[in-house]
């Protein structure tokens, strides 16, 4: 991670903040080199390891941890990256993960594109980004299945807040 942009880590030890202390996902610093898919965020036994100096996109951790996050908890704990490419439902948990990272940005009024970078999501960052400002949200009725959030028509009858906001950062 480039140390001189001080509003970059800024977010960056927000996000870290965040999953440690009101997700709770376990974060860990250290090296890792080329071992991971995405530079510098590795994910071993459901804890995402970081290592700043190969870290190229500091908000891919909000995804990552989306896909820790949207897992049921009995398999959480023994989650690693080469095992979520080899889930049954990965393409639907990987939108999943597009949508929790999605509310996590809102959560923390950080700008969706910290996560939705030009070099992710394989060219779908503006369809991401444009269907989340049209309020419609890829992932959400994925997300509202397994009882981390609602959508309008729900939140009304229940008078819970609608997604983006989240009922739980974590499937049980």
């Amino acid at each position: 991670m480039k140390e001189n942009d001080s509003s970059e880590m800024a977010l960056f030890e927000q996000c870290v903040d965040f999953l440690n202390n009101i997700v709770g996902i376990e974060t860990s610093f250290r090296k890792i080199g080329n071992k991971s898919f995405l530079p510098g965020l590795l994910i071993s036994k459901g804890t995402i390891i970081i290592d700043k100096e190969a870290l190229e996109h500091p908000g891919d951790i909000l995804h990552e941890a989306g896909h820790i996050a949207i897992v049921p908890a009995f398999e959480r704990l023994g989650l690693s990256e080469k095992e979520i490419i080899k889930r049954k439902n990965r393409e639907g948990e990987e939108i999943m993960a597009i949508a929790w990272s999605y509310a996590a940005c809102i959560y923390l009024s950080i700008d969706p594109f910290f996560v939705f970078h030009e070099e992710g999501y394989r060219g779908g960052r503006d369809f991401i980004t444009d269907s989340c400002r049209d309020k419609n949200y890829i992932g959400l009725a994925m997300l509202e299945n397994i009882g981390m959030t609602v959508n309008e028509k729900k939140a009304k009858r229940s008078n819970l807040l609608t997604y983006p906001h989240m009922i739980k950062w974590l499937r049980a």
